[in-house]
């Protein structure tokens, strides 16, 4: 079968399965909160999040397709295998344990839970709401069960079906107009970027390249052989899901632009939506709402817990499988009680450091034809992104730690020195200076062999 055989059914399975593996429960509150905080700006700082939320993720299925890499491993291995194993470790724990597995419980708690216990109540309440759903994600992960499915096919839909309705009721009867919403000061000159650097926050490029594999996949049981071919259906089936995932995204930043008069800048976008839902729905549209968040984030808890125990037994495969997912759910139980706040704030330099990485690794993935994939190009473009990376991380530091006197010193030369520092692109013309050092040495060595 070749390209021109595929169906508009096929393409549509191929974007159902991108929509799926993508979208989970930091996908609803940062857009949200993206939105309040550009106010009337928020049609550039759509177009930047959506350039790192929606963009890098097509372009990391594409890396992982064209170089026919089996994974995150496999993409950086041309770096260095001890590399390539750190940075796998790196990532599993970001979208794993660490941050993204911890969210899908502190979300629903705190849009459909939280609103309705009192403050002094919320940690306790916290504590046995993620041990609850921690001991159900290992128990259904560990287990063959029809519940995924149940999850999958018929509660998630019924999620989306919710969320649009919330959509036509806003729009309808906006609470207020978007044009004129107040702009947060960093939103003011510079929506664009600001808006790039918050897509960061969905880690869906991350998950792009640790699940690409599942999608790449997909495309081949329909029969293609080639890589050309693979490469152009994952495109055009992925522009399915992702543009989906693209219009949910605009629409919960235009809903949080015309919320922010109303109900002013929220801690963060759950609450937020929580506050929008009720205005629009009422006790009812609460109890739906943490009904729907929490069986949705429930089945993206599974697939992350799953996806990243597996990775790790495979890498440590004197460890079993069930260890490793019972390790999985008792760190994300436990990180999960530091609360949503805490979450977001500590996974923010984690996130500054490893996207840089990420997107030089996803380009170089989709160039590498170019270059014949030569490891030099990899080494070089990789070992100058990581001076700027690691100022990044020092730089969105919670304030408490960036304030300290060596941490401040470091900064200050990284203002001075490194252009576009401060608009949090500092790895830039790195990653430039890397590249073009590597792919002389491809040229020099391309001489020489001929």
């Amino acid at each position: 079968m070749n390209a021109k055989k595929l169906t508009f059914k096929h393409y549509l399975i191929i974007g159902s399965l991108i929509f799926g593996m993508l979208f989970g429960a930091g996908n609803l509150i940062f857009p949200v909160h993206l939105g309040q905080m550009a106010g009337a700006n928020w049609p550039s700082a759509a177009l930047g999040f959506l350039a790192s939320g929606v963009l890098l993720p097509v372009l990391g299925l594409l890396a992982i397709s064209i170089t026919r890499s089996r994974g995150i491993y496999d993409l950086a291995k041309p770096v260095g295998h001890h590399y390539a194993l750190i940075f796998l470790i790196l990532i599993y724990a970001t979208i794993g344990p660490f941050f993204a597995t911890p969210r899908t419980a502190t979300v629903p708690f705190t849009i459909g839970f939280a609103p309705h216990i009192a403050k002094s109540q919320q940690s306790l309440a916290l504590l046995i709401y993620s041990a609850v759903f921690f001991l159900l994600v290992y128990f259904l992960s560990s287990r063959e069960s029809k519940i995924t499915d149940l999850i999958g096919k018929l509660l998630n839909p019924v999620f989306l079906i919710m969320l649009f309705v919330i959509f036509f009721l806003a729009f309808s009867h906006p609470l207020s107009s978007a044009s004129t919403a107040p702009i947060s000061a960093d939103y003011a000159s510079g929506a664009l970027t600001s808006g790039l650097l918050q897509g960061y926050n969905t880690m869906d490029a991350l998950a792009s390249i640790a699940f690409g594999i599942t999608v790449i996949t997909a495309v081949q049981q329909f029969g293609l052989k080639d890589k050309k071919e693979v490469a152009l259906a994952t495109a055009k089936g992925g522009s399915f899901g992702i543009l989906s995932i693209g219009v949910i995204y605009v629409a919960l930043i235009l809903l949080g632009a015309q919320s922010i008069s109303t109900f002013g800048l929220g801690e963060n976008g759950g609450i937020t939506l929580t506050q929008i839902a009720h205005h629009y729905m009422g006790t009812f549209g609460d109890a739906l709402l943490a009904t729907l968040t929490t069986i949705t984030c429930l089945s993206t808890s599974m697939g992350l817990a799953i996806a990243c125990s597996q990775a790790f037994h495979q890498r440590f495969n004197k460890i079993s499988y069930k260890t490793m997912l019972a390790l999985n759910c008792l760190l994300s139980f436990a990180f999960a009680n530091l609360g949503l706040d805490a979450i977001i704030a500590w996974s923010l330099p984690v996130l500054m450091f490893l996207y840089p990485l990420a997107i030089t690794l996803i380009l170089l993935g989709v160039f590498s034809p170019f270059f014949n994939n030569y490891a030099l190009v990899y080494k070089t473009t990789t070992f100058f992104t990581l001076i700027p990376a690691f100022f990044d991380l020092l730089n969105n530091l919670p304030e408490n730690f960036k304030d300290a006197n060596v941490i401040q010193s470091l900064l200050n030369f990284a203002k001075a020195y490194f252009p576009f520092f401060e608009l949090g692109f500092g790895w830039v013309c790195f990653s430039l200076v890397g590249f073009v050092i590597g792919m002389i040495g491809y040229f020099v060595h391309k001489n020489k062999a001929q």
